[in-house]
């Protein structure tokens, strides 16, 4: 049976949560067209994060790869279409790192697109009354890290699609960020489940409009 990784995040920048992996971990064993969910908690860590990730998929040898993140203040599922070469931490990691301007890979490409249906991943999402869009930026921290260093590690694997997606707060979280939005549990679960089974079954994207002005 082939595997599908999935992988959240522990908690970080003063919250006793972290949405992705609240999430992700129930998903663990979850069986999508004949393959197996497996899940990983990835510590928010440059470096560190990539380590425990790359092990992952060298043990499983994943058809689909997909990152889940927290990303506090947006207000829907976020399916990024790209990560970039850089580290630029507006705040330090678990382990008090704050690179600034630092390459993830030196000498790599200067940027990674997601090789997932991301169009056709929102596209189900919302077909189901979700939140959803494509964004154009996973940010310069510990996301955009994996991000890229998964896309990197797979590139010239033609038989593994990865990606990240970003999520909102918890309602709990919000609850201590006024004015924050926040999406529950429940529904975020039920969009994660949307991206896989789409990720599974479809390798090219869908041809409509997912950009931004700004």
């Amino acid at each position: 049976m082939r595997h599908i990784l999935v992988t959240g995040f522990e908690p970080f920048g003063g919250e006793t949560i972290n949405p992705s992996w609240e999430v992700v971990k129930q998903l663990e064993g979850l069986i999508i067209d004949d393959c197996r969910v497996v899940t990983r908690q990835l510590p928010c860590v440059f470096g560190e994060s990539l380590t425990v990730l790359n092990a992952a998929i060298d043990e499983l040898n994943p058809a689909v790869v997909i990152a889940v993140g927290q990303a506090g203040g947006r207000v829907d599922i976020t399916v990024e279409r790209v990560g970039i070469n850089v580290d630029d931490a507006r705040i330090p990691d678990n382990r008090g790192q704050q690179p600034i301007d630092v390459a993830i890979v030196p000498d790599g490409p200067a940027a990674w697109f997601s090789s997932l249906p991301i169009k056709a991943m929102v596209a189900a999402m919302r077909e189901k009354g979700i939140p959803a869009s494509v964004s154009q930026t996973a940010g310069t921290f510990v996301c955009n890290h994996v991000m890229y260093g998964l896309l990197h590690k797979i590139c010239e694997n033609a038989e593994m699609k990865g990606g990240f997606i970003h999520i909102p707060y918890l309602p709990e979280q919000a609850a201590a960020h006024a004015g924050a939005p926040s999406m529950a549990a429940q529904t975020v679960k039920e969009a994660l489940e949307i991206a896989i089974t789409v990720a599974l079954r479809q390798d090219c994207d869908i041809d409509v409009v997912g950009g931004a002005t700004h």
